[in-house]
C-alpha cells in the first residue's frame, strides 16, 4: 500500500508539477498515452475505496487532470471511455458510500466533460432518477454535490441535454416540480428554481420551454415560488414567470389563472424590487406587468 501511494504521488507530480518544477508536455503526453492504453483508470476507481484518504485525494486530482490531457489536440480519455461507460455507473454508486462519494462524484464530473460520457448517462432513465433521491440525502454536503453533477449533466451539453428534456419530458418535469422546486428544504428550492430558469431560457431548449410555459400545473407551481420570503427564489421564479406573461398563445387555463389573480399579481410586482440596479429586470418587470395589465 505505501508503495502504491508513493506511486500515485509520484504521478500526480508529473501531471502538476512541484515546487521545484513545472511539469513537462512530453512527460504528460506519455503518461497519458500508457495511462489510458491499459485499464488502471478502472482498477484506480474500484479499488479507490480500499485507499487511504491521501491516496484518495491524489487520485482524483490524477484523474482530473488525465480527463483533460491531449494527445496531438485529442482527448484521449474521451476515445476511452466510449466503451468503458459502465464506469459511470461505479462511479454514481459512489453516492451511496459517505465515505468515497465526495471522490467519486469530482471523478464522474470530470467524465461528464465528455460528451460520450454525458450522453451515456442522459439515455440512462435509471441514472437519471436516482439523482432526485441524491438531492434529497440529508447530508447537506452529498446533497450539494449530487446537485452540482445533475446541473452539469443538465447544462453543459447542450444538444444531448435537448435531446434529453424532449424524450423525458414527462416524468423529468413532474420530478422537478414536486420533489426539487416544492422540497422542504430552502437550499434545493432556490438551486432549483435557478436551474429551471437556466435551462428555459436557454435557445438550446426553446421546445421544451414553449411546453413548460403551456401547463397549468407549472404556473401554479411558479406563483407560488413568486410567493416565497426569499429574496433570492422570488427573483429567480420572476425569470420563469415573465416567459408565462409573454406568451402570446396561452392556453384559455392559464388566461384564467392569470386574470383571476391579474390585481394580485399587480400589486406583488408593483412592490417588487431588488437590491442592486440592473435595467434589464426592470425592463422585464415593465413588460410583465404591461402584459398582465393587458389581459
Amino acid at each position: 500500500m505505501r508503495n502504491l501511494s508513493k506511486s500515485i504521488n509520484e504521478l500526480k507530480n508529473i501531471l502538476y508539477g512541484n515546487e521545484e518544477a513545472e511539469p513537462i508536455v512530453e512527460a504528460c503526453t506519455q503518461l497519458t498515452k500508457e495511462f489510458f492504453k491499459e485499464n488502471t483508470l478502472h482498477l484506480l476507481i474500484v479499488c479507490l475505496p480500499y485507499l487511504d484518504l491521501e491516496t484518495q485525494k491524489d487520485i482524483t486530482q490524477v484523474i482530473a487532470n488525465l480527463q483533460r490531457q491531449r494527445v496531438d489536440s485529442w482527448m484521449v480519455a474521451s476515445d476511452y471511455l466510449e466503451p468503458n461507460t459502465n464506469l459511470l455507473h461505479i462511479l454514481m454508486s459512489g453516492y451511496d458510500n459517505m465515505d468515497i462519494a465526495i471522490h467519486y462524484s469530482a471523478m464522474l464530473r470530470d467524465c461528464i466533460r465528455h460528451q460520450v460520457a454525458a450522453r451515456y448517462l442522459l439515455e440512462s432513465d435509471e441514472d437519471m432518477k436516482k439523482f432526485f433521491h441524491y438531492i434529497e440525502f440529508p447530508d447537506f454536503t452529498i446533497a450539494s454535490d449530487a446537485f452540482k453533477t445533475f446541473k452539469e449533466l443538465l447544462t453543459r451539453h447542450k444538444s444531448s441535454a435537448a435531446e434529453f428534456f424532449s424524450r423525458n419530458y414527462e416524468w423529468f418535469f413532474a420530478e422537478f416540480n414536486s420533489k426539487l422546486l416544492s422540497s422542504s428544504n430552502y437550499i434545493i428550492r432556490r438551486q432549483a428554481t435557478q436551474l429551471l430558469g437556466d435551462i428555459l431560457l436557454d435557445k438550446s431548449n426553446t421546445a421544451v420551454m414553449v411546453c413548460y410555459i403551456s401547463s397549468k400545473e407549472n404556473l401554479i407551481v411558479l406563483m407560488n415560488l413568486l410567493r416565497e420570503q426569499s429574496k433570492a427564489i422570488q427573483v429567480e421564479a420572476f425569470h420563469v414567470f415573465k416567459l408565462f406573461a409573454a406568451n402570446q398563445n396561452k392556453s384559455p387555463e392559464i388566461l384564467g389563472i392569470m386574470v383571476t389573480n391579474k390585481n394580485k399579481l399587480l400589486r406583488f410586482l408593483a412592490d417588487f424590487t431588488i437590491e442592486k440596479e440592473d435595467k434589464q429586470f426592470e425592463a422585464d418587470k415593465a413588460q410583465v406587468i404591461a402584459e398582465i395589465s393587458g389581459l
